[in-house]
């Protein structure tokens, strides 16, 4: 059946039959130029609304993170390029482009200031037309794409239907570097034991632990600040212009603001001889712990989970299950042209790692609770406003 559907759905993008419906707000949509001129947006008045997800890719890099900030044009978001896309391509009335809410738009995930992402997911309603992943992709810059799109239930929700999400982490290998090594960033390389050790660290996150230490402005016995974490680990290093990079995975049901980022900076403390290991869990107690946040630039939002609805929804004759496996080539090619070399190309000009690891000697990390608090009593860091790392209930 689900082979039906795709064959049904591909007939529509490919320019199939389409119905002829009113539109579902009964009113005209604005009179938009666009490039079918009158046929086409004859033909985008008479497409159904339907809601769909969309599979987007995106290189973050000059934007100031996902979500769209609607009445301020200040700061450029990705949102605000596929707003302007959907309404130029004619799926959505330029109305819903003012109005979000008025095309049930919803983000699985806001991502922060400059990170990326191979596999976020949007879900909205828009009209239907012919060809439509091209005509979208047509009004978008080169480093944003929509990938694949599928049909969902009519009350589909990405951000509440998500179970989980996997973020990666790349970064050069002279971080691991201890911190009385003299490193030379081209000529390091990552060995066996140092890697191991990593690994042994970043498996202490897996499970449910109390991560209030991992973000701001949640204390230690707020219920929402315990989070699970279902695999956290680093893969094998690999060269680069010159330089040796790895990659950290982490899948967890939700994360909150800075909380990856905050994960790997302490396991990099930990690593270079600055923390001792116990501090790991010491931060998941009452107690206030001093954890670095490692840079934003090399973040990136790989995939989103819909395991329950998959299993509800995927196999019923109607909907398609929420996975890529057709377009995996694509997410790959994407990732290689325009993603990872945004991230090797910055961290080469910026050396916003080497910068960052040069502040890790002004971290006090055993501070008590009340050295801590004493010390952050009249200052605030103006970082903790940026954003969240990731989608869960504290993103939007």
């Amino acid at each position: 059946m689900a082979e039906g559907v795709r064959a049904a759905v591909a007939k529509r993008l490919s320019g199939g039959e389409v119905l002829e419906r009113p539109e579902e707000n009964g009113h005209q949509s604005k009179r938009l130029k666009r490039d079918g001129g009158e046929e086409e947006e004859d033909q985008s008045k008479r497409s159904p609304k339907r809601k769909i997800v969309l599979l987007m890719a995106y290189s973050g890099k000059g934007y100031h993170g996902m979500q769209r900030n609607m009445g301020s044009s200040q700061f450029k978001t990705i949102e605000d390029d596929l707003v302007s896309a959907l309404v130029q391509s004619g799926c959505i009335p330029e109305n819903h482009g003012e109005n979000m809410k008025k095309m049930s738009f919803q983000r699985c995930a806001r991502t922060d200031k400059g990170v990326s992402a191979a596999g976020q997911i949007v879900s909205l309603k828009v009209r239907l037309i012919d060809d439509i992943l091209e005509k979208i992709n047509n009004h978008l810059p080169s480093h944003i794409r929509i990938l694949g799109l599928k049909r969902v239930t009519g009350g589909f929700n990405s951000k509440n239907k998500c179970d989980a999400r996997t973020y990666s982490y790349m970064l050069p290998t002279f971080t691991f570097a201890h911190k009385d090594e003299d490193v030379q960033e081209e000529a390091y390389r990552l060995n066996k034991e140092t890697l191991e050790k990593v690994n042994k660290l970043l498996a202490c996150y897996k499970g449910t632990h109390n991560f209030h230490n991992f973000t701001s402005q949640k204390g230690p016995k707020d219920p929402s600040a315990k989070r699970y974490i279902m695999e956290m680990y680093c893969g094998e290093p690999f060269v680069r212009e010159n330089i040796e990079f790895a990659v950290i995975k982490v899948k967890g049901q939700s994360f909150m603001m800075h909380q990856i980022r905050k994960m790997i900076g302490l396991v990099i403390a930990i690593v270079k001889g600055y923390a001792a290991e116990s501090i790991i869990e010491r931060s998941w107690g009452e107690e206030k712990v001093d954890v670095p946040k490692a840079p934003g630039l090399g973040l990136v939002l790989e995939r989103v989970h819909f395991e329950k609805y998959n299993r509800r929804f995927g196999n019923d004759g109607l909907h398609e299950p929420l996975e890529w496996t057709e377009e995996e080539e694509k997410i790959a090619v994407f990732k290689e042209q325009y993603i990872y070399p945004t991230i090797i190309n910055t961290e080469r000009e910026e050396k916003s790692m080497m910068n960052w690891l040069n502040t890790l000697s002004i971290h006090d990390f055993n501070s008590s609770a009340a050295e801590m608090q004493a010390n952050n009593k009249n200052s605030k860091s103006s970082s903790d406003l940026e954003g969240s790392d990731g989608c869960g209930d504290d993103s939007d």
